[in-house]
């Protein structure tokens, strides 16, 4: 480890490395954190700012519209990231990205309409989309030799899955904290923010800007591409050459890769806290006890409407705009017990999903020195083309736990794609192209192809099926994930092997 870098630079004080190893790690969990605030208060906030029941086929289906419109934004302005990545430095984007994932999170806080959610939602995206290209290609060039590299990305890869276990019990808390004190927290109501948990947790959004912001001055810039820059030989990134003969092949097979791991993410994981939790057989106890009090109030509430409806009279108006808003009130407070059992429930699932992806990027690393490339991956796409049939079509009916064992083997098998294809990339495009070609196969592969997965589930396939909105997206994600595993597992026997791969003897 004390031989030069590659190019005569020295190589990387030990406290540089940790530094580096910190920011690195913290800016991964902080990625997932803010991507993986969606799915555990987006029905909340949808139903807030819809005026819905959580239920509500509009929840449904602005779920899956949420999911893709951010993702499709990150997708496009990432790809324009990966671009400014090769031109102005891998640390440069960084910083710039951190900011707008940090604040945007606050800015949605205070949204009191629908697109205001959607706005900030997807410039939290953009943020992250870059950030993630950004890091990776930063953290490649800063341990240029193999073995170092490998438990330098794989190791602080990890620590992404970290960030949904963290935006999960963050989120638990504050509803158990909501529960307990209905009233909110009084210096935040004083800022003009509605009590709810959904809210509070989009503020916590802030907490990475700080903390990596304080320690990027003490981390240098890709010493490599600094070095180029300044002798004038960085060639310049051409979007076109992703497409030469040279490249054609590893761009499309990645691009296409990665829109499978997204597709499994989006079209089925993410969606089972979202959407598919409030049908759970556990949750039918508290339904039939409160189920009749929770009818009483809506048809109170929806004879209030009516008669508002058809007044005519000013006063009649005023008196019976009272009437409804009172008769709200008791529906909300009719379904509330109800409501708390499934947001419980939501955090308990999407728990064990984080857990399990947590398992697989951590198993990850450690395969990652011992196994090839190309047949690391297939290592997690095989069980996954049996697990999502399984789990989606055969256990969300049946046994709470056992379903959420399924949940947390679905979460690691495709969160481990997530490293695979973040560590595979810049072993794969030349140095000028690192940047564009991995910022191409994750936004327009993953970001933009693949989390069309959820709008394909909850407006497309999921209405072609009987039963409530929660079984027929269950019924949905079963159909995608077994596809995309399926694509995938063949698309992985055409990936390149990365260029220190090949020149290795052969066994």
């Amino acid at each position: 480890m004390s031989s030069p870098a590659p190019g005569g630079a020295a190589p990387l004080s030990p406290v540089t490395k940790w530094l580096v190893l910190a920011v690195a790690a913290i800016g991964f969990l902080f990625d997932t954190y803010e991507l993986l605030m969606f799915p555990v208060i987006g029905a909340q906030a949808l139903s807030e700012l819809l005026g819905v029941p959580p239920t509500d086929d509009a929840v449904r289906l602005w779920s899956g519209r949420m999911l893709w419109i951010a993702a499709l934004a990150g997708g496009v302005f990432g790809l324009l990231g990966g671009i400014l990545i090769d031109r102005l430095g891998r640390k440069t984007v960084m910083v710039g990205s951190i900011l707008v994932y940090s604040f945007s999170p606050v800015a949605a806080a205070y949204s009191t309409e629908l697109w205001h959610l959607v706005l900030f939602r997807s410039t939290t995206f953009i943020g992250v989309c870059v950030e993630l290209v950004a890091a990776v290609t930063w953290l490649a060039e800063l341990f240029p030799e193999k073995r170092a590299r490998e438990m330098a990305i794989g190791w602080t890869l990890a620590c992404a899955s970290l960030g949904g276990i963290f935006v999960t019990e963050v989120f638990n808390e504050i509803v158990s904290h909501m529960r307990a004190h209905p009233e909110g927290l009084s210096f935040l109501n004083d800022l003009g923010i509605k009590p709810a948990a959904w809210r509070y947790t989009l503020l916590t959004g802030l907490v990475p800007g700080a903390l990596i912001l304080l320690l990027m001055p003490f981390v240098p810039e890709s010493r490599v591409w600094a070095e180029k820059k300044r002798a004038g030989t960085l060639k310049r990134p051409r979007f076109a050459e992703l497409f030469s003969p040279e490249l054609r092949r590893t761009t499309i097979v990645t691009t296409l890769l990665s829109a499978c791991g997204y597709a499994a993410a989006f079209g089925a994981l993410q969606l089972t806290p979202l959407q598919m939790v409030p049908g759970l057989p556990a949750l039918d106890p508290i339904k039939k006890e409160h189920g009749p009090a929770v009818k009483a109030a809506q048809a109170k509430l929806d004879d209030a409407k009516a008669k508002l409806k058809d007044a005519t009279d000013a006063a009649e108006k005023d008196k019976l705009g009272a009437s409804v808003k009172a008769a709200a009130k008791g529906a909300a407070d009719a379904q509330k017990p109800i409501t708390d059992a499934i947001n419980a429930k939501r955090g308990d699932i999407q728990r064990w999903q984080e857990l399990g992806g947590l398992t697989g990027r951590i198993l990850f690393a450690i395969l990652l020195m011992y196994v090839a490339s190309r047949v690391l991956i297939r290592i997690f796409l095989l069980p996954g083309v049996v697990l999502f049939p399984v789990a989606y079509l055969v256990l969300y009916g049946g046994d709470y736990t056992v379903f959420a064992v399924a949940i947390f083997l679905c979460g690691l098998v495709t969160v481990a794609q997530f490293s695979y294809v973040s560590e595979f990339l810049p072993k794969v495009f030349p140095l000028h192209l690192r940047g564009t070609g991995s910022a191409f196969a994750t936004n327009v592969g993953g970001r933009m192809l693949g989390t069309m997965a959820a709008t394909l589930n909850t407006e497309l396939l999921s209405p072609l099926f009987s039963g409530e909105n929660p079984q027929k997206v269950a019924t949905a994600a079963a159909i995608i994930g077994t596809a995309v595993y399926a694509m995938a597992l063949g698309l992985s026997f055409l990936l390149p092997n990365p260029v220190e791969e090949e020149q290795k003897p052969a066994a």
